[in-house]
C-alpha cells in the first residue's frame, strides 16, 4: 500500500485576480449554479476596473460565443473559467472586446477581454465575476482563496492545492492525449425536453467513451454522462445545444452523440429540427408543452374535503396514519480521506445489491416497467457528477457521510426547483438513493412505521422504495402533499393497486391520526368527518366488487364457454417469464401474445440467438404443455426506435418503418429471432409464429420465405406462421390473406387509429379512439368472415379484448380467441360463461349498424358493481 500524501507532495499553483476589484465568497454569489460549486471551487470578485486578464499561464481552451466567459487550461492541467457579470449571456456580446481567441497561448496577467463596466452594471443580473476551476473533482484537492481588495493580474486570488499521488492512489488514470471537439448547433426535437429517460439515455451513451463529453446551452454546461447534470440544465424542447468532448476519441464521440441527440435520443414522438427552420431557436421561447407544466394547487371550498391530483384510482376507507420521516446524524470532520473514500464506496456497493434485489422483487410482482425504476436508481448510484461531489467533499477534510450527504441533497434541492414537473418530480428519487447509502455509511436504520390494516397514509413525500415495501393488504391508500401523477411512486402504487393521491393540500398533515377518511383516488380528493351511510355504502361497494373477483378467480380454470354451448379461447398478453407465470394462475389457456420486443429493450446491443432462445424456451416451459403460446417477431420502428437498431428519422414514423418492415429490411435481425423462436420448439408449447405490421401479401411472403429458409436449414417440423391484423388493408383483403397465412390476430389499438386517422397518443384526439367504432368493428368481421371462409381461426390481441363492454360484441362477430391482460382472465372468462351467443350476436348486428362509439357502447351497458 502506498504512503498517505503528505501536504509536501502536493502541488499549489497560485491564482492571480482576474479582475481588479473586492474578493466575495463564491458561496454568496446570488446564482445557485456558481454558489452550489456546481461548476466548481472558485471566487467572485466585486470589480472595480473593465479589463479581465489571464489569472494563471495556459492556452485558450474556450470562449463562450457571447464573449463574456472563457477557459484557460494551465500547464498543470486545471480549466480555469472566468466569467464576467452574471446573467451576461442575453447581452449576446454587446460591450465585450476580446484580445484573443481559442487556441492562444497566454501568460498570467495578459489581457483577455475589455469590457463596458456600466452597461454590464445596468443590463445584467449582477457585476460580480467569477474564476472557477471547472474540472475541480478531477485534480484538485483544496482550494485557499484569499479575502479583501486584489488587482488584476498582480495579487493571487486563490491557491489550487493538486495532489497527484493521491489521485494515482485512487486509480484515476491520467488524462490520455486528444483533442477537443465541437458540434455543430442542435436544435432539441424532444416534446417535453432532456427529461429523465433521454437525459439517461445520452449519460449512458457518453459513457462509452473515454472523452469528457459536455452539454452546452448558452452559458450553461453540464457534463453528459452525468443523467443528474443533464437533467439540472433543464434542456426544453427547441433549446440549441452543442457538445464538446476531449480526449483520444473526442472525433468519434461528437460524430455519434451528436446525432443521436439530434434525432432525440431514441423518444417517442421527437421529430429532428434542422437549424436553419428556426435561426432563433436559442433564444425563442420553446413551445408550451402541457403536459409538463405544473398545475396549479387545487383548493376545495368544503372544508370537509381536500384535492389532490389523482395518481392512483381507487377507493380507500381507512384511519389516518401520518408518516414522518427521520433525519440521519453524521459527523463532519474526518482526517482520513482514504478510509471515508472506501466506506462510501462499500455502502454504494451495498446498496447496489440492495436495490437490484428490490427490482427482482417488484418484478415478480407487476411487471418490468416498474422494476425499472429502480434500475434508474442503480445508475443514480453510478452518476459521475454525484460521486465527483461526494468525493470532492471528502478530499475537503469531510467524512463520507457528511460529503455524500451533501452532495445528494444538493442535486435533489436543484432538481425540485426546476420548472419541469416531470424533472422536480425526480428529486425524492435522488433522495431516495441517498437516504439509502446514507444508512448504510452510518449504520442507522430510519425506523420503519408500523402500519395497522385499514390504514390511508399521509404523508409530505413516499420515496419509492418506501411505495415498493408497503402492504397493499394492510394500506388502504395514501396521499402526500408533494408529487404528482407522473412521479415514480404514481407508478408504484398503479402497480400495486393502491389507491394513492398526490399534490394533496398540505392541511392534510394535520389529520389527526385514527380519524377515519375516504380516500377516491380516480377524482384525486380525501374527505373527513365522513358519515356512517358514506363509509357503509362504500365497503358494500368494495365488498361486492371482492367478492366478485375471489368466485372469478376461484372458477378461473373452467372454460369460457357460453350458456348455449360455444366456446371462445382465453389466452394472455404477455411480455416476460413474470406474466407467463402468472397468467398461469388465472385461468389462462394459453398466450395470445408474446410482445418479443421486451428481450431487446433496455439494452445497448441486440439479445444475442441463445440469449433469445432461452427466454422463449422459459416461457414455453412455464405454459401447460400442449397450450399455444404465439411469438410475435420484433415490432419496433420509427415511433420506438432501439438505440443499438438506427432508423432514419421520418416526419410520420407511424407510415413508416414499423414492425416486419424494419425485419425485412434488417434481415440479420429477424433471421436470429427466427432460429431462436425454433429452437424453443421442443419446450412443451405449441408454438405459433407472428408478424408484425403487415400490409400487403408480399410483406408476408418475404417474411413467411425467411421463416421457411430457417426453419429447413434447421430440420425444424412446421409451424402454424400468422400475421397481426392492424392495417385496414389486411382486413378488407383477409379473404386473399386467408389462402396463405394460418392464422390473423387483430391489433385493435393500431387498427384503430389507422381506420379513423387518429393518433392514439393525440391529447385532444385520444378520447375519440375507441375499437368500439362501427367502422373498427366492421374491419374486425371482414377479417372473421374472410378467416373463417378458408378455415383460420381469428384471435384479438388489442385492448379490446379485455374490455368488459367489447367481449360481447366480439364473440358475437365471431371472433375464435380473445387475448387479454393477465389480471383480466378470470373476470373476462366470467362474463363469457353468463353469456349465451345467440344474445352477443344480436348484439353485434345492433353495433354494426350503430352510427357511433358512444351509441356502440349504450347497447352494452356497465355494471357499476
Amino acid at each position: 500500500m502506498s504512503a498517505p500524501v503528505s501536504a509536501p507532495t502536493a502541488t499549489r499553483v497560485s491564482l492571480l485576480a482576474p479582475v481588479t476589484g473586492v474578493l466575495v465568497p463564491i458561496e454568496q454569489v446570488p446564482d445557485p449554479v456558481f454558489a452550489g460549486k456546481m461548476v466548481g471551487e472558485g471566487i467572485s470578485i466585486d470589480p472595480l476596473e473593465n479589463i479581465l486578464v489571464a489569472p494563471c499561464d495556459g492556452e485558450v481552451v474556450h470562449l463562450h460565443p457571447s464573449l463574456h466567459a472563457l477557459t484557460i487550461r494551465s500547464p498543470e492541467g486545471l480549466e480555469v473559467l472566468t466569467h464576467i457579470g452574471l446573467d451576461t449571456v442575453r447581452m449576446r456580446g454587446e460591450g465585450f472586446e476580446v484580445k484573443v481567441k481559442v487556441g492562444d497561448q497566454v501568460k498570467a496577467g495578459d489581457e483577455l477581454i475589455v469590457f463596458d463596466l456600466d452597461m454590464v452594471a445596468t443590463q445584467a443580473k449582477s457585476l460580480l465575476t467569477q474564476m472557477v476551476i471547472a474540472n475541480t473533482a478531477d485534480m484538485l484537492s483544496g482550494l485557499e482563496p484569499e479575502t479583501g481588495f486584489v488587482t488584476a493580474g498582480q495579487s493571487v486570488a486563490a491557491v489550487a492545492i493538486l495532489s497527484a499521488p493521491a489521485a494515482a492512489e485512487e486509480g484515476k488514470a491520467p488524462r490520455q492525449p486528444g483533442k477537443k471537439v465541437t458540434s455543430d448547433a442542435i436544435i432539441i426535437p424532444n416534446p417535453v425536453g432532456l427529461h429523465a429517460r433521454p437525459a439517461s439515455v445520452l449519460s449512458n451513451l457518453a459513457a462509452q467513451y473515454e472523452s469528457d463529453v459536455t452539454l452546452h446551452r448558452g452559458e450553461d454546461q453540464a457534463n453528459a454522462k452525468s443523467v443528474m447534470a443533464i437533467m439540472g440544465m433543464e434542456v426544453r424542447f427547441r433549446d440549441k445545444v452543442r457538445l464538446s468532448a476531449y480526449g483520444a476519441d473526442a472525433d468519434e464521440a461528437i460524430k455519434d452523440l451528436a446525432e443521436q441527440l439530434r434525432v432525440g435520443l431514441g423518444e417517442e414522438g421527437a421529430v429532428p429540427i434542422e437549424e436553419g427552420a428556426d435561426e432563433d431557436a436559442e433564444h425563442a421561447a420553446p413551445a408550451p408543452v402541457a403536459a409538463v407544466a405544473p398545475a396549479p394547487r387545487r383548493r376545495s371550498d368544503d372544508p370537509n374535503v381536500l384535492l389532490g391530483v389523482s395518481a392512483s384510482p381507487g377507493l380507500g376507507v381507512g384511519t389516518v396514519l401520518q408518516i414522518r420521516h427521520q433525519d440521519i446524524e453524521v459527523e463532519e470532520n474526518s482526517n482520513d480521506r482514504h478510509r471515508e473514500r472506501r466506506k462510501l464506496n462499500d455502502a454504494i456497493d451495498r446498496s447496489l445489491v440492495q436495490l437490484t434485489a428490490l427490482e427482482d422483487r417488484l418484478a415478480s410482482q407487476s411487471d418490468a416497467e416498474k422494476a425499472a425504476i429502480f434500475a434508474a436508481h442503480r445508475e443514480i448510484l453510478r452518476d459521475p457528477e454525484l460521486l465527483d461531489l461526494a468525493n470532492s467533499g471528502i478530499d475537503k477534510g469531510k467524512t463520507a457521510g457528511y460529503a455524500w450527504r451533501s452532495a445528494y441533497t444538493n442535486y435533489a434541492d436543484k432538481l425540485a426547483a426546476l420548472k419541469n414537473e416531470l424533472l422536480a418530480g425526480r428529486a425524492i428519487d435522488v433522495r431516495d438513493v441517498g437516504s439509502r447509502v446514507l444508512e448504510e455509511i452510518t449504520g442507522q436504520r430510519r425506523e420503519k412505521a408500523l402500519i395497522p390494516a385499514g390504514s390511508i397514509l399521509i404523508a409530505e413525500d413516499l420515496t419509492p422504495s418506501d411505495t415498493a415495501s408497503l402492504d397493499p393488504s394492510a394500506v388502504a391508500g395514501f396521499c402526500t402533499t408533494a408529487g404528482g401523477a407522473s412521479s415514480h411512486v404514481a407508478i408504484l402504487a398503479r402497480a400495486l393497486d393502491i389507491p394513492a393521491v398526490a399534490g394533496i393540500e398540505p392541511r392534510a398533515l394535520d389529520i389527526p391520526e385514527g380519524t377515519r377518511v375516504i380516500l377516491d383516488g380516480a377524482k384525486g380528493t380525501l374527505r373527513q368527518n365522513v358519515t356512517e351511510d358514506e363509509v357503509e355504502r362504500i365497503r358494500q361497494r368494495q365488498e361486492r366488487q371482492a367478492q366478485r373477483r375471489a368466485i372469478e378467480l376461484e372458477h378461473a380454470d373452467e372454460p369460457a364457454t357460453t350458456t348455449d354451448g360455444h366456446h371462445v379461447e382465453i389466452v394472455a398478453n404477455i411480455g416476460s417469464l413474470d406474466d407467463a407465470q402468472a397468467a398461469m394462475t388465472k385461468g389462462a389457456e394459453g398466450v395470445g401474445l408474446l410482445r418479443s420486443e421486451f428481450v431487446f429493450m433496455d439494452r445497448r446491443s441486440a439479445p444475442t440467438e441463445d440469449e433469445q432462445a432461452q427466454i422463449y424456451t422459459d416461457i414455453a416451459k412455464a405454459l401447460k404443455p400442449g397450450q399455444p403460446l404465439v411469438i410475435r417477431t420484433l415490432d419496433v420502428g420509427g415511433d420506438k426506435p432501439l438505440p443499438y437498431l438506427p432508423i432514419a428519422p421520418e416526419e410520420n414514423p407511424f407510415l413508416g418503418q414499423r414492425g416486419i418492415r424494419v425485419g425485412l429490411d434488417r434481415p440479420e435481425i429477424l433471421r436470429t429471432q427466427i432460429r431462436a423462436i425454433l429452437r424453443a420448439a421442443d419446450a412443451g408449447a405449441k408454438i405459433n409464429v407472428m408478424f408484425p405490421m403487415i400490409s400487403t401479401i408480399e410483406d408476408f411472403r418475404l417474411a413467411k420465405a425467411i421463416f421457411e429458409e430457417e426453419r429447413n436449414a434447421m430440420g425444424v417440423l412446421p409451424m402454424p406462421v400468422g400475421i397481426m391484423c392492424e392495417v385496414p388493408s389486411t382486413a378488407v383483403m383477409a379473404h386473399q390473406f386467408a389462402a396463405e397465412v394460418d392464422f390473423f390476430s387483430v391489433g385493435t389499438n393500431d387498427l384503430t387509429q389507422y381506420t379513423l386517422a387518429m393518433d392514439r397518443g393525440h391529447p385532444k384526439l385520444a378520447p375519440q379512439v375507441d375499437a368500439l367504432n362501427p367502422a373498427v368493428l366492421g374491419l374486425i368481421a371482414e377479417c372473421v368472415r374472410g378467416a373463417h371462409a378458408a378455415g383460420r381461426w381469428v384471435g384479438v390481441c388489442g385492448g379490446a379484448a379485455s374490455d368488459i363492454q367489447a367481449v360481447p360484441l366480439l364473440v358475437g362477430i365471431g371472433v375464435d380467441e380473445l387475448s387479454v391482460s393477465v389480471p383480466a382472465i378470470p373476470s373476462v372468462k366470467a362474463l363469457i360463461r353468463s353469456l349465451s351467443l345467440e344474445r352477443c350476436q344480436e348484439l353485434a348486428a345492433q353495433a354494426l349498424g350503430a352510427d357511433s362509439a358512444e351509441a356502440v357502447r349504450a347497447l352494452v351497458p356497465l355494471d357499476n358493481d
